[in-house]
């Protein structure tokens, strides 16, 4: 009886392992696939944009031209659940400021074709600054801004290309440790087909970098952050919010942070 009880444990053990292995990809990008509409206060200049992947996508996003000739654009790589809707109404104020906006999506988000996976949300973001650089603004006058699953793909691109600066916002150190953290009872870590390692990636990012984290985050500890601006070596600053959770940073103070930091790589 005993042998039985525990040759069903590690079979139910084995299904579970082997559900999570497959289905990762649906646990890990939840995506907003409606399409947004143009915002009613959208201000001029405002243009919905497309981007060519190197394998074939062609995909919208939004774009708002800086306000003050010369400036900078700040690329916004959103979280998880996000879309350019979300990002337009959390960060337009960027664009008072006076910068410019580039509120990219990604493949199998907000009406864009394609499926997510680590790869194919860099090469999406990677297609962003092609563009930008087509319109005359070089990756040295783009920060790009990475929010939670974002952080991770704004780390891998600033990691490859020459950009002014990089803003994390409740990053991940990669997908495997939070995974592990998650799901401590299977070696989760060692499942991951998309590991967004930015633990290892930020150590090869040359550009200033601001990491935004929330004390109180209780989808990614604060550990990740302190992890990362530990990993960079000096050139990451780390803005901790003892109020911050995972969503409301803007809100308790990292809007100024911001604002500081654009001023200083972009002026």
């Amino acid at each position: 009886m005993l042998l039985k009880l525990l040759l069903a444990g590690l079979v139910g053990y084995a299904l579970l392992v082997g559900l999570l292995y497959t289905q990762q990809r649906q646990i890990l990008f939840k995506p907003d696939r409606g399409t947004p509409e143009r915002p009613a206060d959208a201000p001029d200049g405002f243009a919905e944009i497309t981007s060519q992947t190197a394998d074939g996508l062609s995909l919208s996003h939004w774009y708002l031209p800086p306000a003050r000739a010369g400036a900078g654009v700040v690329v916004v790589l959103h979280g998880n659940a996000g879309s350019r809707d979300g990002s337009y109404r959390k960060f337009q104020e960027i664009h008072a400021w006076g910068y410019g906006l580039v509120l990219a999506d990604y493949r199998g988000y907000a009406g864009n074709p394609g499926a997510p996976s680590e790869a194919g949300l860099i090469a999406d973001a990677r297609s962003v600054l092609d563009w930008l650089a087509g319109q005359g603004v070089p990756a040295g006058r783009a920060v790009l801004y990475g929010e939670s699953l974002g952080s991770g793909v704004a780390t891998a691109l600033a990691a490859e290309r020459e950009v002014a600066g990089m803003v994390l916002e409740a990053p991940f150190t990669s997908v495997a440790d939070l995974a592990q953290q998650q799901y401590w009872y299977v070696p989760a870590k060692w499942l991951v087909r998309d590991p967004f390692d930015s633990r290892a990636r930020i150590p090869s990012v040359s550009a200033p970098s601001l990491i935004l984290h929330g004390d109180r985050d209780p989808t990614i500890p604060v550990d990740h952050g302190i992890a990362l601006a530990e990993a960079a070596g000096g050139r990451a600053e780390l803005a901790r919010f003892p109020e911050g959770d995972h969503l409301n940073l803007w809100r308790v103070g990292a809007d100024a942070r911001v604002r500081a930091f654009l001023q200083r790589v972009l002026g």
